[in-house]
């Protein structure tokens, strides 16, 4: 459950709903399993890893300290590109063959559907899950999803299940990329930041111009020769408070999130008896770091513009 990507969202008003009101408007967007036509589907399932007996309901909300976790799952047939391929070749050849005509690309396509609907139920499924919280103290919504897609899945349908969700990117002061270029230049990042030896430079007049620095010292001529032919910083791996390493993107972005053995240690502290007990306990001691991560993060980039929408 421990994050390791973080997409983070502005709540533009108070969020009022509690974990009861909220399980109430979740369990009507449940995630069911794909029917035998469908290519995928989504929706709520119970965070918590526990098995339900016949007369539990599923709980779409696991609320901890006022945080309020949950959970987005999504399943997918697989019908590899291949199979269908050959077995749309083959219905091809049969039609040709017996009719003695050419199939053309508008009947080749709907033929293409047809052999999809018929694999479709004899298909095997892969699953993915998405987990997200909501602070409300704090007005964040956080994500663990490596891409704005993934991201957007679980904004879409937490905005169908209640109707409204007034949130937004959070827009920095500074524009990231123009304060990461700054720290990689003076070689120091604000603190509790400390810089890392991992970036990435583009070049403003050339998006297809990007150079990759992996376990790099980034005090290095040729980081600094690039930096000063006008290359800018757009991702910037960093240590914070030595409890977390992390890249941080010129969308604010966090990928690669991986927390301090120590924090790992301290949340398998205590007489935990069984997953759920783990999971809270993860869930506890991951949101209080992240409640301050962010707070060091936003401030480190100037603090959050309150009326500006990026």
């Amino acid at each position: 459950m421990w994050f390791k990507n973080l997409r983070l969202f502005r709540f533009t008003q108070p969020f009022t709903l509690g974990a009861a009101e909220l399980q109430e408007q979740l369990q009507e967007k449940a995630f069911h399993p794909c029917g035998r036509q469908e290519l995928f589907r989504y929706g709520w399932v119970p965070p918590l890893p526990v098995a339900l007996t016949a007369d539990q309901e599923p709980q779409f909300v696991h609320a901890c300290n006022g945080y309020l976790m949950l959970c987005l799952q999504r399943e997918d047939k697989v019908l590899p590109a291949a199979v269908v391929r050959d077995a749309v070749t083959e219905r091809c050849r049969q039609i040709e063959q017996q009719q003695a005509r050419k199939v053309f690309r508008k009947e080749r396509d709907q033929i293409k559907d047809e052999v999809m609907l018929e694999l479709l139920p004899r298909a095997f499924s892969k699953s993915q899950r998405i987990f997200g919280y909501i602070a409300p103290r704090e007005k964040l919504l956080l994500i663990d999803a490596a891409s704005a897609s993934k991201a957007e899945l679980f904004t879409s349908h937490l905005r169908d299940s209640l109707g409204t969700l007034p949130i937004i990117l959070p827009a920095s002061k500074q524009a990231p990329v123009d304060a990461m270029t700054q720290w990689l230049t003076q070689q120091q990042a604000p603190s509790p930041f400390v810089l890392e030896k991992d970036c990435e430079l583009s070049n403003p007049a050339d998006s297809a111009n990007v150079i990759r620095c992996k376990a790099q010292e980034l005090e290095a001529d040729e980081v600094q020769t690039m930096l000063e032919s006008g290359k800018r910083c757009t991702k910037l791996a960093m240590t914070w408070n030595d409890c977390l390493q992390c890249v941080v993107q010129d969308d604010l972005s966090v990928k690669r999130l991986r927390f301090a053995d120590e924090l790992l240690e301290q949340a398998s502290e205590g007489n935990i008896e069984d997953q759920a007990q783990q999971f809270d306990q993860d869930f506890a001691v991951m949101s209080l770091e992240l409640s301050r991560f962010c707070k060091d993060l936003f401030k480190a980039f100037g603090g959050l513009e309150r009326t500006r929408v990026v």
